[in-house]
């Protein structure tokens, strides 16, 4: 069994991490409200050197929640990785700094960034626990939905503000062709498009952010998510999957490479490249690889997926 750090108790963590996260919530519908007026666009949302959209929301619950764990753990020696605070030219030293942490907390304090912008609600915050680079604790918070989903290690559950519990729904299923998948709404390429149309699943949902898709896998409206990202191509980081992969392992399902690997973190600028296949049934998981797998190996279409 897994020990968190001395002096870190579990009930009181889970107590802090709804605390700070519910004061993100108010963040984050406070500057998605201002949104709704589009004269607002210029003050609120800027350009990452990448080309990619990042607002102030971004930038208060990052500071909120990196200064909240530093206030109230001021003593353990744990890391804290945040999308807002790495610059993805960084210095080598920086990625060693992370690895020297037995436990670092990874942060994405606005997952689905152009959902917020287009004001769909399919936004999130991630808060993951990693233990020697493999997700532990889990949260991930939908503001639009009232959701605060959380893991402590073992179980899972999600809450509203109110503290009230909302059940999980996963629903085991053995035929892709009965399966619901999940796909992104604005990281799509069309590779991965006529891959999803081959394998024939039931039905297909479109959403934001990657937390709010996992949440649907365990809320029981789809059952399987797949991410592809190609050379050259920007890719999903550490972020986007640890607090998801916590929730959902802690759920009864799997995130995986193709290969039905586990994901690694802390690699090179963070990136989880390739193919990754998420779903709510570790048991079938290895199934639904190797049958991904047949697929793209008797299809010419497939080729640049490794």
């Amino acid at each position: 069994m897994i020990r968190l750090p001395d002096g870190v108790n579990i009930d009181k963590l889970i107590d802090d991490l709804r605390t700070f996260s519910w004061e993100a919530a108010d963040i984050l519908i406070y500057y998605s409200e201002i949104l709704k007026d589009p004269n607002n666009n210029s003050n609120i949302i800027k350009t990452k050197s990448d080309l990619s959209p990042v607002t102030v929301a971004d930038i208060k619950v990052n500071e909120t929640i990196i200064s909240r764990i530093n206030e109230t753990y001021k003593d353990i020696n744990w890391g804290i990785l945040s999308e807002e605070n790495i610059n993805l030219d960084y210095k080598k030293d920086t990625r060693e700094n992370h690895k020297n942490n037995d436990w670092t907390w990874i942060l994405d304090p606005l997952d689905g960034t152009k959902d917020f912008i287009q004001g769909t609600g399919n936004y999130a915050m991630h808060l993951g626990l990693n233990h020697k680079n493999k997700p532990y604790l889990g949260v991930v918070l939908i503001p639009e939905k009232n959701e605060l989903w959380l893991c402590n290690g073992e179980t899972v559950w999600c809450e509203g503000r109110d503290g009230s519990k909302k059940k999980n729904n996963v629903f085991l299923k053995d035929k892709l062709s009965e399966m619901t998948i999940v796909i992104s709404k604005n990281h799509r390429n069309h590779i991965l498009n006529k891959l999803i149309e081959e394998l024939d699943f039931k039905k297909k949902i479109e959403m934001g952010s990657i937390g709010c898709k996992i949440a649907s896998i365990m809320r029981g409206e789809s059952d399987i998510y797949l991410s592809l990202s190609l050379k050259g191509q920007n890719c999903p980081k550490d972020w986007d999957f640890a607090a998801p992969e916590a929730l959902l392992k802690a759920a009864g399902g799997c995130i995986s490479n193709l290969n039905n690997k586990a994901l690694t973190y802390n690699n090179s600028c963070f990136e989880q490249r390739g193919l990754i296949i998420a779903s709510n049934n570790a048991w079938f998981h290895k199934n639904i690889c190797l049958k991904v797998n047949q697929i793209i190996k008797k299809n010419d279409n497939f080729q640049l997926i490794g």
